[in-house]
């Protein structure tokens, strides 16, 4: 079997994979991505962070993303027991844009793949790694492909951005547990008839996180899109939802209109399409990286939906591996712990730290304290926004001890 020589090969062309590839690019380096599906496709992960933007303008994907439509988006709104808040992007600690999208995810990944291709980058759908192993000087990749003949890559670099396909940790047997506990999402996307005149206390240009009435670590997302309609999930352990009858889209239903505030806002909703359901997400890697190997994003480690994180560290992960193998494939060494996975656990450790303490109740009580300090306020802000990476940042540099002192402050001045 012949054998086709690449210089990197990237595993998927989601957010990670067309960063990465277009990142490559502007230093003259051609990757080829293999991408098992047709796009667009569905995923979910809709709501941007403004951390994202920073990723995107380097890469040169920014404007395309811009030009296309999608639902502005400047905070977050949450909702708990008819007390609500709301943190503003724009108002926060750290330097870098303070809005972004939300987007359904199928058009806006085609529009990244698309930008990424028409800069002369060659992905090949409905093509996928069945094994991959690995020689002195290269990885030799096994390819199989829709109506096509296998076939065989060296490459002097893979790239995995294949998200929750996990390509590499499953192939390689790198996965591990997760700290998290195991928790499941069900959603859809809805037509949601929300009327500003009727109802204007919805801030459209938010995504709006709302908590169960009763069962405080049971959290709803409503993520509007630009054209009326949009993404509504329910999180909770699996035993939460062992209570309900029906299929997906009934329990969906049922779970949404226990909570008052949500019932009053889609009153007039439509409900066309089956929900989806996505379990055991959480997961992690015994390493991030290998002799010939990276792991981008949700390869290596999905945390939470609940503060919309996956996208930002996919594309966080993309910029500091990319950064790295440039200096390599130049010819330098490089320390692929100290200089990708140590940085990038960094942001995803102070993730892991406020998403731990939302289902704790630390988080929240922070969140809904009804008198924040606004210097305070704003440093949160900044990791809400994504900037989980600025370790200017004190409650970055020591996120879970902060928010544990802040949230005893918050609790005794309550």
């Amino acid at each position: 079997m012949k054998v086709e020589q690449q210089q990197v090969v990237i595993i998927g062309a989601g957010p990670s994979g067309s960063v990465a590839a277009a990142l490559l690019k502007q230093q003259g380096i051609d990757a080829l991505i293999l991408e098992k599906a047709v796009f667009p496709r569905f995923s979910i992960g809709e709501s941007l962070l403004p951390a994202c933007m920073r990723v995107m303008t380097k890469a040169g994907l920014v404007q395309a993303v811009d030009r296309a439509g999608f639902q502005f988006k400047n905070g977050a709104a949450f909702n708990r027991n008819g007390k609500r808040t709301a943190f503003d992007f724009t108002d926060k600690f750290t330097l870098g844009p303070g809005t972004t999208y939300q987007v359904q995810r199928a058009t806006f990944d085609k529009l990244l793949a698309d930008e990424t291709a028409d800069m002369g980058v060659e992905i090949r759908y409905q093509h996928w790694l069945t094994d991959i192993r690995f020689e002195a000087d290269r990885a030799v990749l096994s390819v199989s492909c829709e109506g096509g003949k296998d076939y065989q890559i060296a490459a002097g670099f893979v790239l995995d951005a294949s998200g929750f396909g996990r390509v590499l940790p499953r192939l390689l047997e790198l996965e591990q547990p997760s700290s998290l506990p195991e928790r499941k999402a069900i959603f859809t996307h809805i037509r949601d008839s929300i009327n500003a005149a009727v109802q204007p206390e919805y801030d459209r240009d938010k995504i709006l996180i709302s908590v169960h009435p009763k069962n405080h670590d049971v959290w709803y997302w409503l993520i509007p899109f630009s054209n009326g309609t949009s993404s509504l999930g329910v999180v909770g352990e699996p035993d939460f939802f062992d209570a309900y009858t029906g299929d997906n889209l009934e329990m969906l239903k049922a779970i949404t209109f226990e909570e008052p505030g949500l019932a009053k806002l889609l009153a007039a909703a439509e409900f066309p399409n089956p929900a989806g359901e996505l379990g055991g997400y959480s997961v992690n890697v015994n390493s991030l990286w290998g002799e010939r190997f990276a792991l981008l994003g949700n390869a290596g480690e999905f945390l939470d939906p609940v503060f919309s994180s996956g996208v930002t560290i996919a594309m966080e992960s993309a910029d500091l591996a990319v950064s790295a193998l440039v200096r390599q494939l130049n010819g330098q060494i490089v320390d692929w712990q100290q200089e990708y996975a140590v940085p990038l656990m960094r942001g995803v450790d102070t993730f892991r730290a406020y998403v731990e303490g939302w289902y704790s109740g630390i988080l929240q009580d922070v969140i809904f304290f009804e008198h924040p300090d606004p210097g305070i306020k704003q440093k949160v802000c900044s990791i809400l926004a994504g900037y989980a990476w600025d370790s200017e940042n004190p409650y970055v540099a020591q996120p879970q001890r902060r928010l544990k002192t802040l949230a005893e402050i918050c609790r005794q001045s309550a």
